[in-house]
């Protein structure tokens, strides 16, 4: 399984043709204690950089935006009822979406690890 990460701090976790994508630790710690998230429907077609879901939290709303094209396959529920899951676990269990992969040359676009350790020293 390969992990990359935006600048927007998504970052993504592929399968496959299966894409799992959430918030990094550095978003939600900026973000503060997230209190609601708004999830897309299953079936919806993303587009690179088009919002895929909304976050609320106590300081601001914040949008997570498709780090790839894709066909919305499963939310993850759990955080409508529990969004403080978010701040618990957000590189984990705390995903938003899980997108089947259009087009696979789109994590060219996309940092490693360690690519995005580097950019968020720089913020």
């Amino acid at each position: 399984m390969s992990t990359y990460f935006s600048k927007d701090h998504e970052w993504i976790k592929v399968d496959g043709d299966m894409a799992t994508v959430g918030i990094t630790d550095y978003a939600q710690s900026q973000l503060g204690d997230v209190v609601y998230v708004e999830l897309p429907e299953v079936g919806k077609a993303l587009k690179q950089g088009e919002e895929a879901a909304v976050v609320e939290s106590v300081k601001a709303a914040s949008e997570v935006y498709a780090p790839i094209d894709g066909e919305v396959a499963e939310t993850n529920g759990a955080l409508v009822d529990e969004p403080g899951k978010v701040n618990e676990d957000p590189e984990g269990a705390a995903w938003f979406v899980r997108l089947k992969v259009v087009d696979a040359g789109q994590f060219a676009a996309l940092m490693d690890e360690a690519a995005y350790k580097a950019y968020v020293e720089t913020l």
